[in-house]
């Protein structure tokens, strides 16, 4: 495998990728070279697999082939066609801290729109963004081979994060999204997909509008202390060796 040289361009390192990495929902018509797209998914192929056995896959779809895709999704959303999820992304049963995290970004997000708790139809509107990518000019589709565990599950995780995180180093910024898996079949016929392939979820990439006001939404992280535990020698000092 190849991976693009650097061009010498300023780049984000990546703490700095890390620290501004955010789920854009509002993009401009800006294009994005296929060269570019490439390079970003050669950089993420990068990422760890148990055995290398690399269990990704990417649909890439852009101009009149995204156009065609998104026009089908937005009919069968408003026109209120079944969802037929493969799988369960969120809980089956909603409990603390996960509901009032989830709630929290919800309203911060509708809050941002001038949405008024309730508004089910601007709710609905603004949902259905999603099946044009937030019109970014790029959409990815990606899925996994059906009959593969969890641990490859875990890898297309690593791969999805490593496509959001090389997207920064390009100056692009990206909205991952598993809404797509609700109408897996509309995207199957669309993109010749398999059976045997698990749509998984969607990514929006391009150059985000900074002048959307939900580009604005700001969603904390808990601190340090929160989720993790540290087993540590606090005798030893940095640099020391145990004997």
């Amino acid at each position: 495998m190849t991976i693009p040289p650097d061009s010498g361009a300023s780049r984000p390192s990546v703490s700095e990728a890390l620290r501004t990495r955010r789920s854009i929902r509002a993009f401009t018509p800006t294009p994005v070279p296929r060269a570019t797209v490439e390079d970003i998914l050669r950089l993420a192929a990068r990422a760890p697999s148990g055995s290398n056995i690399q269990p990704w896959k990417a649909h890439v779809v852009a101009g009149q082939a995204r156009d065609a895709l998104c026009r089908d999704l937005l009919d069968a959303h408003f026109t209120g066609a079944a969802a037929d999820e493969e799988f369960h992304y969120y809980p089956r049963s909603w409990r603390e801290p996960y509901l009032a995290r989830r709630r929290s970004v919800g309203l911060s997000l509708y809050s941002l729109l001038g949405i008024a708790k309730g508004d089910k139809e601007r709710m609905d509107r603004q949902y259905a963004r999603n099946f044009t990518f937030f019109d970014a000019p790029v959409g990815l589709i990606v899925t996994i081979d059906r009959d593969l565990e969890i641990g490859s599950w875990f890898d297309l995780g690593m791969f999805v994060q490593s496509i959001l995180l090389a997207a920064r180093g390009f100056g692009l910024d990206t909205c991952p999204q598993q809404s797509f898996a609700k109408h897996h079949r509309i995207i199957r016929q669309h993109l010749a997909i398999p059976e045997g392939d698990v749509v998984v979820c969607g990514i929006a990439l391009g150059h985000a509008d900074e002048t959307a006001v939900e580009n604005g939404l700001q969603t904390p992280r808990e601190p340090l202390e929160r989720f993790a535990a540290f087993h540590w020698d606090t005798e030893q000092q940095p640099g020391e060796e145990t004997q």
